[in-house]
């Protein structure tokens, strides 16, 4: 199993299929913040086709993308191999956990108390 950065926890792993990386579970949780606020790399061959269904037909293209809520992408990168995508997606989640990643650009509403908690998290300067 590859070595996660600090604060990414396996979530899932499927055998030859998905993959999928949550960034401190302990904080986003319902009580602090809500889950689907929860930082996640998410590694799979879906097509990313804007049609209902399109996810469910695979690919020869295995993507790794960061999340910062199901409809905020902030980082999509594109691999030949699942298993160089889940190096991609280490490497993604190795950049958000070092602050090196610009959330902040993903929204185009600001949601200050959430950024300012990622800033913490991740020792990013805002």
């Amino acid at each position: 199993m590859t070595n996660l950065p600090d604060g990414w926890t396996l979530w899932n792993d499927e055998h030859e299929g998905r993959r999928i990386l949550a960034f401190r579970p302990d904080v986003f949780n319902e009580s602090a913040f809500p889950a689907e606020c929860m930082p996640t790399v998410f590694v799979w061959n879906g097509s990313r086709a804007n049609r209902p269904g399109a996810t469910q037909i695979r690919t020869k293209t295995w993507h790794a993308v960061l999340y910062l809520e199901p409809e905020i992408e902030v980082v999509v990168e594109e691999f030949d191999s699942r298993e160089a995508a889940v190096d991609g997606a280490t490497d993604i989640a190795g950049r958000f956990a070092d602050g090196e990643i610009d959330y902040r650009s993903a929204y185009q509403v600001p949601r200050e108390d959430y950024f300012e908690k990622l800033d913490e998290l991740t020792g990013r300067e805002p």
